[in-house]
């Protein structure tokens, strides 16, 4: 069982969800009860994670749901395409709208009493937040066959990017889910986490999970991790992914490119960690995926403090894409796709 507070909580008709902007040095509770406000706390990150916010997507169709009286099908639909304007690079948030909204109007006829779609959207939140955490602990047993396959039963050193703990899937978490997992089993010697710059991802969330399971790690900058590839001071990275196209291209927080590169010249396995509902089949490489560029002020300033020159100017883009080709293997829970081509992710593509 994590220490980690479970970041979204449904409660008396309500989503409480963990204002991570807040963390290290606060732990508050948000309470969304409509789905405007559901939009607010995806477009500010106040929830954040690419499954986390898929989930998150569920219960403000649900909460859509409760303000009304009669289940209307255009209403439904425009409820679904208003949600997945929040953010655009998480193809979760459009995978579980699409996929909830696609439900609903397959099973409940125009005119059925709200309450009813209601009751039904929710247990399928439910459903899908608590299904995860078996896929999640399948996906780190897998990634850890696959290091006790290269390195034997020795405990190993661990470098992860941003953050993709409990905090980012509401559950068990994806790629810091395999340091968890390896950590209970006494796998683990360090942990390395870059700190995720602007938004520093890393030092305020992913150091805050593994202070709080009691993992040892060290952050680093971004630009430390040449020098620790180089210096034989990581076994295996592992990060996760807000959207996979077919070919195996990744789209995950900005700086994830230059790590896979750099892994790749030092001969570092790399690997990401993603439920298959992080896969966009419908984009045939990463060219495809729309990249969210973010407010200039999250780099010229930390919250209320100017870092940067008055007059200053910024470019922000939140992600990058990793190209499949320096991609060691992309676990999910369909399995390991060693070396991802078109062709080797393609026994992964499943109906919505």
């Amino acid at each position: 069982m994590s220490n980690v507070c479970l970041p979204l909580r449904w409660e008396n008709g309500a989503l409480g969800l963990l204002d991570q902007r807040l963390l290290p040095g606060q732990e508050i509770f948000l309470t969304c009860r409509t789905l405007e406000e559901i939009h607010a706390a995806i477009r500010d990150m106040v929830v954040r994670g690419a499954p986390a916010i898929g989930f998150t997507a569920l219960y403000g169709m649900a909460l859509w749901l409760a303000g009304r009286e009669t289940f209307r099908h255009a209403e439904w639909r425009a409820a679904g395409e208003y949600l997945k304007t929040a953010r655009p690079t998480a193809v979760n948030l459009m995978y579980e709208t699409d996929r909830t909204v696609a439900q609903a109007l397959a099973r409940f006829p125009e005119g059925t009493a709200a309450a009813e779609v209601h009751r039904h959207v929710l247990a399928d939140a439910h459903e899908h937040v608590e299904a995860l955490r078996a896929k999640n602990t399948f996906m780190a047993e897998t990634a850890l066959q696959e290091l006790t396959g290269l390195y034997g039963d020795r405990p190993l050193t661990f470098m992860t990017h941003c953050n993709t703990g409990v905090l980012a899937c509401g559950v068990m978490g994806t790629a810091l889910g395999v340091v968890t997992h390896a950590h209970a089993r006494g796998r683990v010697a360090m942990v390395y986490a870059d700190e995720t710059r602007p938004y520093m991802q890393g030092a305020r969330l992913t150091a805050f999970e593994l202070a709080k399971e009691g993992i040892p790690y060290h952050l680093v900058v971004e630009g430390a991790a040449s020098w620790l590839l180089q210096h034989k001071q990581v076994d295996a990275i592992f990060v996760g992914a807000d959207r996979i196209a077919a070919n195996g291209d990744t789209a995950n927080k900005v700086g994830t490119s230059t790590l896979a590169i750099v892994a790749k010249h030092y001969g570092v396995p790399f690997y990401v960690v993603a439920p298959l509902s992080s896969f966009d089949f419908n984009l045939a490489s990463g060219k495809d995926i729309e990249i969210e560029m973010r407010h200039e002020d999250e780099i010229l300033a930390w919250k209320e403090h100017r870092v940067a020159p008055v007059g200053a100017r910024a470019l922000n883009p939140s992600f990058d894409v990793t190209a499949a080709e320096h991609i060691t293997g992309i676990i999910c829970e369909g399995g390991i796709v060693r070396h991802p081509t078109t062709v080797t992710m393609a026994r992964l593509r499943s109906p919505l």
